[in-house]
């Protein structure tokens, strides 16, 4: 089926997907290049834009059309009514956003020219993102076709609700970001892992994740996911060169390239996230996991030709376009 008509389709079967995790105001500064260590360079006017690892995610669920529900806490700052307003704007269901006393995370973000960035986080109210608040909105997990997780809570909130999403059946969706050592009980809840190269080798060691990105050495990759940590299904981003889906029995690892689409690219800035939103709500429709990475790799493309992460996300209508104009 052409991308075009699936992403269609998406939007009218409206799946349900459950996000827990961060919600941040994104401080972003262009700059000609990056600075070097103890440089001092001139930026652009500073601009608050609506971001955050989950938030994004969630925002990009709900503008391909699912029925999303996000997990998170903001504090009781302006930005904080930034980002409600955002993520309603975006059709995600906040209810069970909670108001704390510590000030809304921020991500501080320097952009290039040559659309490369860095990025620096203070938790702020999502560092009050605890198990028993995750277990608060268990029901949310459980109704949930999909749960996306990643590391800008802690780690207690994550493996409580991968825990609950697991015993309801739920799919959970995990992206090893920021990078951190994790607990193999976590792993082993882990139904789909999404990382980059850097993130692959926290899990696996650098030089077998060197190995699979670089050298198309994947079966290792997938052996050692699934033997060593229980992962079977994995999909690899690759930035510029696509990205690999990995399926992995006791007799195979099933490997499929999937070539990034030729962008001018803007900015990066939450690329990622737009890819996974794409992956949990195709998941959560039903799709499988290499269809999932191939309609995420136009929405995610798509994401790269704006500026910021929320501000760059399109509705399917948009996005469809925008795949039809690439012969999808």
């Amino acid at each position: 089926m052409p991308i075009t008509e699936r992403l269609t389709e998406l939007a009218e079967q409206r799946p349900n997907v459950c996000v827990v995790g961060s919600i941040n105001a994104d401080l972003t500064v262009t700059v000609k290049r990056l600075p070097h260590g103890g440089e001092t360079i001139q930026g652009s006017p500073l601009r608050i834009l609506p971001g955050g690892k989950s938030a994004n995610q969630a925002a990009t669920a709900g503008r391909l059309g699912a029925a999303v529900e996000l997990v998170g806490a903001v504090g009781s700052d302006p930005n904080a009514q930034l980002l409600r307003d955002a993520l309603t704007d975006a059709h995600v269901d906040i209810s069970a956003v909670e108001t704390v006393d510590s000030a809304t995370g921020t991500a501080m973000i320097v952009v290039d020219d040559a659309a490369e960035n860095f990025i620096v986080i203070s938790a702020g109210a999502n560092g009050e993102v605890d198990a028993e608040t995750v277990c608060g909105h268990a029901d949310k997990i459980q109704r949930a076709g999909c749960l996306g997780l990643c590391l800008e809570i802690c780690d207690e909130a994550v493996l409580a609700a991968a825990q609950i999403a697991h015993d309801a059946g739920v799919s959970v969706v995990f992206n090893l970001s920021p990078i951190r050592a994790v607990s193999e009980d976590l792993l082993a809840l882990v139904d789909v892992l999404i990382v980059n190269e850097h993130e692959l080798a926290a899990i696996i060691g650098s030089e077998r994740a060197v190995a699979g990105c670089e050298h198309g050495q994947w079966d290792a990759v997938g052996r050692a996911l699934a033997d060593e940590h229980g992962i079977s299904t994995a999909i690899v981003t690759l930035g510029g060169e696509g990205s690999a889906v990995l399926k992995t029995s006791e007799s195979e690892v099933s490997v499929t390239r999937i070539p990034a689409l030729p962008i001018e690219v803007v900015d990066t800035t939450g690329c990622g996230d737009a890819y996974m939103g794409t992956v949990l709500t195709a998941l959560a429709a039903g799709d499988d996991v290499v269809t999932a990475a191939r309609l995420a790799g136009v929405v995610s493309a798509h994401a790269a030709t704006g500026v910021g992460a929320q501000t760059s996300y399109g509705e399917t209508g948009k996005i469809a376009q925008f795949a039809a104009d690439h012969g999808l």
